[in-house]
């Protein structure tokens, strides 16, 4: 057992090389072959970060122009999925102080439809029609959520980031994500009570 998780590491860590070692050569089908792989993820963090679908798709846009611009930067011994929400991060947060507004709920306009969800093959109809239900009333919750909670709700519960990687992303002790994550879950609750009244 410990040699099969030894060998996993291995090939992740040759995996994150190949991917460093790609991008300093500016690999045009490695940068296809990660937008594939990645662009649901990005597009849903930065459309929750920003609240509006059309500015996350500018910002999806500038953050793979960043990875490639700066790909030489990422050295294979990190994630690359974490390397790439930083960079995210980082342009999202640009983008907020070109605008300057106080928080991230301020660049939320009305109603823009269903966020992006990528496509699922299998469901039966009312299934999707009941995870859609509830899809949208988490949605609202979080919507509801201080901006400085719910960037990290997102990345722990739907990106599915470790603590230490959260830390690392936005530049702040693993203790504050810790607390930021509690107090994002006790705001979580009254809205998701609200929603499914």
């Amino acid at each position: 057992m410990v040699a099969a998780a030894f060998s996993s590491l291995v090939a992740m860590e040759t995996e994150e090389a190949q991917i460093a070692r790609g991008l300093r050569r500016r690999d045009p089908e490695l940068l296809d072959a990660l937008i594939e792989q990645y662009q649901h993820r990005l597009l849903r963090y930065l459309l929750h970060l920003t609240g509006n679908r059309a500015t996350a798709e500018d910002l999806f846009q500038e953050t793979w122009l960043r990875v490639l611009e700066k790909g030489h930067l990422y050295d294979g011994r990190n994630r690359f999925v974490t390397w790439l929400m930083s960079i995210a991060h980082n342009v999202a947060i640009d983008h907020l102080r070109k605008r300057s507004p106080s928080s991230l709920d301020e660049m939320k306009e009305a109603e823009d439809g269903a966020p992006f969800e990528p496509e699922a093959s299998g469901p039966s109809p009312l299934e999707v029609a009941v995870a859609q239900q509830q899809h949208e009333i988490l949605e609202e919750a979080i919507n509801r959520v201080p901006p400085l909670f719910r960037e990290v709700l997102v990345l722990r519960f739907q990106e599915h980031m470790k603590l230490e990687e959260i830390a690392k992303l936005i530049r702040i002790p693993v203790a504050t994500v810790k607390t930021r994550i509690y107090r994002g879950v006790m705001a979580l609750r009254p809205a998701l009570k609200g929603g499914a009244q």
